[in-house]
């Protein structure tokens, strides 16, 4: 039996529509990252259906684990302890995670760690670029849109988030006004490379008082009225039929992209931060990728992000913040619990 490393953890997440595992030493380097993904099983539903999704995680996360410590090369016996995302998210999805990692690390007597899904994001960021702290942290994703500021890698102070729609819903809700496939965030950019984003002047939110923050049900009721006039009860017209469509698309990109790039740069300048993290799913954005860095730069500023396949839900940034969690002593007890907010 190979010895016990105080290096190793094994990430679990299933806090929506991924199930996910991955090995990851020192908090940094990532030996095995597996997901799951769920998006065939939503699509006709053009979101997830939670009853599904947990019953989806059932089935794939003990595979998904048994996948993660094989191709890391390592045995459960090996490991530190197990990092679980343990809140926000699904109940249903995120009891299936939680309930995994307790029974895993009670049989093997390994140390139990709770992980905050969106601190994760944030944390994830840094995994690939080296940050000195304090440093501003975008997550954006279909569930959250918030602005944090970190003092380290466990210490987050959340300063504003969305007061309604997260942008990623925000891409579904227009991806599926436009006769797109969800999830509405791809297609979207793609649809996007086509169009003007210029040619209709969607509205920006912008706080009363010179304060940060977002909002994005105004955008999505403008793209509303641009397709069906003023009668949004209108019936939807057939996907063809919609004029410039392309226009339309890059429109609304360009404006979720601006409202992400003011605010946040509004966000580090008031709080005298030169790094600006973005990660979560809509952090795959092409455009956004390009705005923040160049607007950034113009700045003197930093912006980083994750390479794609960590800017969506995984379980590398859960073991990897799960790693310093452990080095903080902040292990948790048996009573660990799922809790969805």
């Amino acid at each position: 039996m190979a010895p016990r490393s105080s290096e190793l953890i094994l990430g679990l997440e299933s806090s929506c529509d991924e199930t996910a595992a991955a090995v990851v030493r020192a908090g940094r380097e990532i030996l095995s990252s597996v997901v799951e993904s769920q998006i065939e099983e939503h699509a006709p539903f053009r979101g997830v259906v939670p009853e599904i999704a947990g019953r989806s995680h059932l089935r794939a996360v003990l595979p998904v684990v048994e996948q993660a410590l094989a191709r890391a090369g390592v045995t459960l016996d090996e490991l530190a302890a197990i990092a679980v995302t343990q809140r926000p998210g699904l109940i249903g999805s995120l009891l299936i995670g939680v309930s995994t990692a307790k029974a895993l690390a009670f049989a093997r007597g390994l140390a139990l760690v709770g992980v905050h899904h969106i601190e994760a994001h944030a944390y994830a960021a840094t995994m690939e670029h080296a940050v000195e702290y304090p440093l501003l942290a975008l997550v954006v994703s279909g569930g959250h849109t918030a602005l944090y500021r970190m003092a380290s890698p466990i210490e987050l102070v959340k300063l504003t988030e969305t007061l309604d729609d997260a942008a990623g819903e925000a891409f579904d809700k227009v991806a599926s006004m436009l006769g797109l496939p969800y999830p509405g965030g791809p297609a979207i950019s793609a649809l996007a490379q086509e169009g003007d984003g210029r040619a209709f002047a969607f509205p920006r939110y912008s706080p009363k008082g010179g304060g940060i923050g977002f909002s994005f049900s105004g955008l999505k009721t403008s793209v509303l009225y641009a397709l069906r006039g003023q009668d949004a009860g209108a019936p939807a017209p057939a996907p063809e039929a919609i004029p410039r469509r392309a226009d339309l698309a890059a429109s609304f990109q360009e404006a979720v992209v601006d409202a992400l790039v003011t605010q946040s740069l509004a966000a580090a300048r008031r709080e005298g931060l030169t790094t600006i993290a973005v990660t979560g799913g809509v952090a795959c954005n092409r455009r956004l990728r390009e705005r923040m860095t160049a607007a950034a730069a113009e700045l003197g500023l930093r912006a980083i992000f994750p390479s794609p396949s960590y800017c969506s839900d995984n379980a590398a940034m859960i073991a990897g913040q799960g790693w310093h969690l452990l080095a903080a002593g902040r292990v948790a007890g048996w009573e660990l619990d799922a809790i969805a907010r």
